[in-house]
Parts: C-alpha cells; structure tokens; sequence
C-alpha cells in the first residue's frame, strides 16, 4: 500500500489545499493529510475544528482514501514512525520550490527514505493567509473555501 504525508497548518483549508488532497489521492492508496500545530504560532482556527471541517468536505468530495490528523511534533518524524514514504507538496511559484527544496532537506535528515512529490497548484494566488485577510475585511470567500470550512468561517 502506497501512503502519502500532506502535511500543512491549514490555517484554513482552503480549495487550493483540496485540489491538491484530489490529485494525490488519485495516485496514492493512502493520503494522510496532517495539520501541523506549531505552539510558538497562534492560529486563526482552532486545529480540531479544521480538521472536522476537512474530514466533511472530503467525505463530500468522495475522497474515502483520506485520513485527517492532528500533530504537534516534527512532520519527517510523524512520517517515519508511520513508515509513511512521500511527501505531497504544493507549490504555486519558484519561491514556494526553494523553501520545499531546503524543508526537503530538513526532512531527509529525520527521515532518509522520504521522497518529495510535488504538484502545481492550479490557482497560484490563493493562499491561507489571503483568504484569512479578505475575510478579516468582510469579503466574501466562498470562493476560496470548501463549503464546509466556509460554514466554521463565518457561522453560517
């Protein structure tokens, strides 16, 4: 069985995320999406209702080779110890393959055997914190956002 590692904070999940999650659980048997929680870091969200809010839309989505987790602790180590042997990343310009490339590194210290695949994201400007900064200021983001995510966003 083929397991992939998409590790991310997810602060929030947004439809760049799922597009990813999509084409790795097309190729992999297995796609262990991790929110990472750094406790030096203050989230937006709180990691738990990410994860609920994940684990709806994949199940709307029919992705039923994917599991959510939760992890505090190094992502190489999370992958080793579940002998988990790639690494999905996403990458939307030749900035995002730089910093990969040196957390790649990082991550092959810890962890030898891992293999990084990556895949081009398909809409280059979302990100996490762009969605979190237009809807600070009250714009709509329903765009940006699985349904599910949205709803956790706003209330509604």
């Amino acid at each position: 069985m083929k397991n992939a590692i998409y590790p991310g904070s997810f602060d929030p999940f947004t439809n760049g995320h799922l597009d990813i999650v999509k084409k790795a659980a097309a190729l992999f048997d297995r796609v262990h999406i991790v929110i990472g929680v750094n406790p030096k870091k203050q989230r937006s969200f709180p990691p738990e209702v990410i994860q609920a809010a994940i684990e709806e839309t994949l199940r709307l989505e029919g992705l039923h080779n994917c599991i959510v987790h939760i992890h505090d602790g190094l992502t190489a180590q999370f992958a080793k110890e579940n002998q988990i042997r790639y690494m999905i990343r996403g990458l939307r310009n030749n900035m995002d393959y730089n910093y990969e490339e040196n957390m790649a590194e990082v991550n092959k210290l810890i962890f030898p055997a891992m293999e990084y695949i990556y895949f081009r994201a398909e809409n280059v400007a979302v990100s996490s914190s762009m969605v979190k900064e237009l809807h600070s200021y009250g714009q709509d983001i329903s765009r940006y956002v699985p349904a599910p995510i949205l709803s956790r966003m706003t209330g509604r």
